[in-house]
């Protein structure tokens, strides 16, 4: 399978083996997917392609059930995501190391990952099945929390974690090492710990800087900080993070991708390290990053 290197901003074409089976993803009340879902069943099937689904697919295609999202991957060789960047993080998560590519529609808003568009879908999805779509390999970070010495929780990002207060009235203290060298300690509103790809959510929200898709790098950003000196960082992709709570009990919560986490005690560390598997993303061979990051920002045209 070819990929684009880390120099070029337009994805190389792959080739894909045989598609038999794809997985669908749908994010809830899409009122555009009422239409597209039926749509999309009827067209894999006059394919022979069996489709796997989550309950909010279920719901769209009128049926009672679908499966739960962390076994719509079995035994798929493609996955849709049809909604916004929110189900598509949800999505990655559920396919972890299988290595299927995902081909995501944009039913939402802004959509920086979801950047194909539905009225060229069944156009792209196309392509996927003919090999010649083009791919970008994504890299997630695998997140343990360890608390006394003993791994309680364990998650994989695609996007960001963020350690944050979880009361208004306070600001969390943080430590922040790599292996046995002190970084620097915060006092701030929480510390976002994203991905190349993750650059252009939270982070950049908090000040963070835009960073190509493929740089092997970690963007470590605080949010708010007491110290105004205290300005993003970028390190190493394989420079393994610890940040350890200084907060009170319950005063600082773990957020994964914003969407999945849990409430922090004092001296909990919270470690990151790039996971050993990456998510491939279909796009359209002819968008590169730069398109994306145009259309999105409203940045100038020629």
């Amino acid at each position: 399978m070819a990929v684009a290197s880390p120099q070029t901003a337009r994805p190389e074409l792959i080739l894909t083996a045989q598609v038999r089976r794809v997985g669908i993803f749908s994010k809830p009340n899409a009122a555009r997917a009422v239409k597209l879902v039926p749509e999309l069943l009827q067209w894999l099937s006059n394919r022979g392609i069996e489709a796997r689904f989550d309950s909010e697919t279920a719901r769209y295609a009128g049926m009672l059930m679908g499966l739960d999202r962390q076994h719509v991957p079995d035994g798929c060789d493609l996955a849709i995501v049809l909604g916004g960047d929110g189900t598509l993080l949800s999505a990655a998560r559920a396919i972890g190391n299988r290595a299927i590519p995902l081909l995501a529609v944009n039913l939402g808003g802004l959509g920086f990952l979801t950047a194909i568009t539905v009225e060229t879908f069944f156009d792209e999805l196309e392509r996927a099945l003919t090999g010649s779509a083009g791919i970008t390999r994504r890299k997630m970070l695998g997140v343990n929390l360890v608390r006394d010495g003993v791994k309680v929780a364990e998650y994989q990002a695609l996007n960001d974690v963020v350690i944050a207060k979880s009361n208004i009235a306070r600001i969390v203290d943080l430590e922040m090492w790599t292996g046995d060298t002190f970084i620097s300690a915060y006092k701030a509103d929480g510390l976002i710990i994203s991905t190349p790809t993750g650059s252009t959510a939270y982070s950049l929200s908090a000040g963070g800087p835009i960073v190509f898709p493929t740089v092997n790098a970690l963007c470590l950003t605080p949010i708010c900080p007491h110290t105004l000196t205290n300005r993003p960082l970028i390190v190493p992709a394989d420079m393994g993070i610890r940040v350890i709570n200084k907060a009170a009990e319950e005063e600082a919560y773990l957020t994964v991708d914003g969407q999945v986490g849990s409430p922090l005690e004092a001296g909990d560390t919270v470690e990151c390290s790039t996971a050993n598997y990456d998510v491939l993303l279909i796009t359209p061979p002819h968008m590169t990053f730069f398109d994306v990051l145009r259309q999105k920002l409203k940045w100038g045209e020629r």
